[in-house]
């Protein structure tokens, strides 16, 4: 149940266009465990930002593929 509600957190918070970085609340917030941090244009300057961060592992980075599939890393 919860991968559940993980799982379509990180399907709203893919964009269409570009690289968003979240974080994950572990103390899951009533809104939901993901909170936005910024869009990207390039993943470079996402995956910078990510690296950048005190915890990088409590952060994702959420964009579309090529099929219009939602991905993360």
């Amino acid at each position: 149940m919860e991968n559940e509600k993980l799982e379509q957190q990180k399907k709203n918070f893919t964009p269409d266009k570009g690289f968003n970085l979240v974080g994950i609340d572990y103390f899951d917030n009533p809104d939901g465990q993901l909170y936005l941090i910024e869009n990207f244009e390039m993943y470079q300057d996402a995956l910078n930002a990510k690296k950048d961060r005190k915890k990088p592992e409590e952060y994702l980075i959420l964009y579309k593929g090529p099929g219009g599939e939602h991905l993360s890393r």
